[in-house]
């Protein structure tokens, strides 16, 4: 079997309302934008991969991935794997996303679910609602019962406000709210910033330190990214002087990054997402260091519905202990985040059951694709 052709689209799906993520203030988004990869094999079996857009940059890769792919056996991933990382490390090109379209063909080929071809461990998941926009604290406590009643478990918030004050009474308004009904996370989304539309506040090591204290009464499940992503020691320090759990990895780009989070024992939960870091193989190592150095395992999954899907099967075939289910109504609604599959990925009383069809279980809605994306 080989790769007979690669087709892409950069799309842009309307959201049913405008959708303002807390690490990109200043920026309301109408649409969902992303890139949609379809690989084509000799065989007719086709493999399918996302990434996120803002503009049309995500022209830049797709040439040079075709002559890079195309010819080669999908059924292989190992063997492709060093071209990936030739792209990533060599070229500065962030294509991690492109290997999920080849385990996904590689599973096809099988006849097996992904997260079975990865030695899956559980055919279900528990979900956690994932918060997206910075929103007033009574608003997030209403939107935290809402989740419950959905039968969500776990809710995660985006306490970035100008001030420590208003992100602790967050936390407390819906701690308040829930009781201990429901597990509470906060995001500061501090890791990586996108300050391209307006500036949003900037924390130092004594904040980070100040607010995951004041969350420990709070019971808080973790606090994510208060520190720069690369500041290996500020987290090393930050872990050892607070109870509340630290998380953090998401977009560290590579394996190493998350290594040296692991080994430092700087994180307690370490979040890396298949689309931006390390690829599916690289989850995949990064959970089993986790694992041996008693760290927790959870993959970042906002991006869209097919970066949702790979990150999925990655945490059926690990232990983790939360998928993250990107939702924040009225904007990002699983119709939305979803746009370009026939079919949204849907969580049942806190649970994402695992597709049992080959591959990643999801089909794109070309119809769709083409009237909202263009050709690259």
């Amino acid at each position: 079997m080989k790769i007979d052709r690669i087709d892409a689209w950069v799309c842009s799906f309307p959201l049913p309302a405008p959708f303002s993520p807390s690490w990109v203030p200043g920026h309301a988004n109408p649409n969902n934008s992303c890139v949609v990869y379809r690989l084509v094999t000799d065989e007719g079996l086709e493999g399918y991969a996302g990434w996120v857009a803002f503009a049309d940059e995500p022209r830049g890769p797709v040439n040079l991935l075709r002559a890079f792919l195309m010819g080669r056996d999908p059924t292989r991933p190992a063997e492709l794997r060093p071209i990936i990382e030739s792209a990533v490390r060599v070229l500065g090109l962030r294509v991690w996303f492109v290997e999920t379209a080849l385990y996904d063909l590689a599973a096809k080929a099988a006849g097996v679910p992904l997260y079975r071809y990865l030695g899956g461990v559980r055919d279900r998941v528990p979900a956690y609602a994932s918060f997206g926009e910075l929103r007033e604290a009574k608003a997030r406590a209403d939107d935290a019962i809402a989740a419950r009643e959905l039968g969500f478990g776990c809710i995660k918030l985006r306490p970035r406000h100008e001030t420590m004050r208003e992100d602790i009474e967050e936390v407390e308004t819906v701690r308040a709210a829930v009781g201990d009904s429901m597990a509470i996370a906060a995001d500061a989304n501090q890791g990586w910033r996108v300050d391209t539309f307006a500036k949003g506040p900037s924390w130092d090591f004594k904040r980070a330190l100040a607010t995951a204290k004041a969350y420990e009464q709070f019971d808080v499940e973790w606090l994510e990214e208060p520190l720069d992503q690369f500041d290996f020691e500020g987290y090393r320090r930050l872990r050892d002087q607070t109870t509340t759990p630290i998380a953090g990895g998401e977009l560290a780009g590579d394996i190493w990054p998350c290594r040296e989070l692991i080994e430092r024992r700087a994180v307690d939960i370490i979040q890396p997402d298949a689309t931006f870091t390390g690829g599916i193989a690289g989850a995949l190592q990064i959970a089993q260091m986790a694992e041996m150095f008693g760290i927790g395992f959870q993959p970042h999954t906002w991006s869209n519905g097919l970066g949702l899907a790979a990150n999925m099967h990655v945490m059926a075939a690990t232990n983790g202990a939360w998928l993250e289910y990107p939702y924040d109504p009225p904007g990002w609604v699983p119709e939305g985040r979803d746009a370009m599959l026939t079919e949204p990925i849907k969580a049942t009383d806190g649970f994402v059951d695992l597709p049992q069809t080959p591959g990643l279980g999801v089909e794109l809605d070309i119809e769709r694709i083409t009237k909202y994306g263009m050709p690259i």
